[in-house]
């Protein structure tokens, strides 16, 4: 039991350190929670795909993704052009104060559309499948017997963060009631969002010449 604990610990110390960082999910995530637009269904998918993708790493699906290359390389192409896209939109949010009032409709606001940005944010993303598929699932094989354990504490790690950065987003509702706040949220999303798809398409470009 106590080496059970003790695997599950060390998962929930690596998850903990793969997930809590800026990034594209955690920027739409904590806008939605600021929004308390879809929440619940939003941190439900988060998690849920994390504990998806973790229980296929820990099940041996990491050797697969080394074996086939190419899968990832199609996974940066079509990840960039979507963050790219929904950091366009968020300039325009930033640009219009009309659509930055806390609380507002505007934007993508229906259950459908968050869904298809929560699932875009969580599988179009490469990243996501070198940290819990084959990081996770590479460092959980290590510890033999109970690589179960280290697996259900590195997904407890990501229920944990999501449902703190969704719910306890309410918290800072007294800042976001001014359409500043919203802007430079926006701003902010927006760097995230072009910042990683530029990251994300950098290997596919061949090196520069030599002087």
């Amino acid at each position: 039991m106590l080496a059970a604990l003790t695997a599950a610990l060390a998962g929930l110390a690596l998850g903990a350190s793969l997930i809590v960082a800026i990034g594209a999910q955690n920027a739409f995530v904590l806008r939605q929670g600021l929004r308390r637009e879809h929440v619940a269904l939003v941190v439900a998918i988060c998690a849920g795909s994390d504990v998806v993708l973790i229980a296929l790493g820990v099940g041996g699906a990491g050797t697969l993704v080394r074996a086939v290359p190419w899968l990832i390389v199609v996974a940066r192409i079509a990840g960039a052009a979507f963050l790219a896209a929904y950091g366009v939109l968020a300039v325009r949010r930033a640009i219009r104060a009309a659509a930055l009032v806390a609380g507002s409709q505007a934007g993508p606001g229906t259950r459908a559309a968050v869904v298809a940005a929560c699932l875009a944010f969580t599988w179009l993303n490469p990243g996501v499948y070198l940290d819990t598929v084959v990081l996770v699932g590479s460092i959980a094989g290590t510890h033999g017997d109970l690589s179960w354990a280290f697996g259900v504490g590195a997904a407890m790690a990501s229920i944990l963060w999501f449902s703190l950065l969704g719910f306890g987003a309410r918290a800072l509702g007294p800042v976001f009631r001014r359409p500043l706040a919203w802007r430079v949220l926006d701003a902010v999303i927006a760097a995230v969002m072009f910042g990683v798809a530029v990251s994300l398409v950098l290997p596919l470009l061949p090196p520069l010449p030599s002087v």
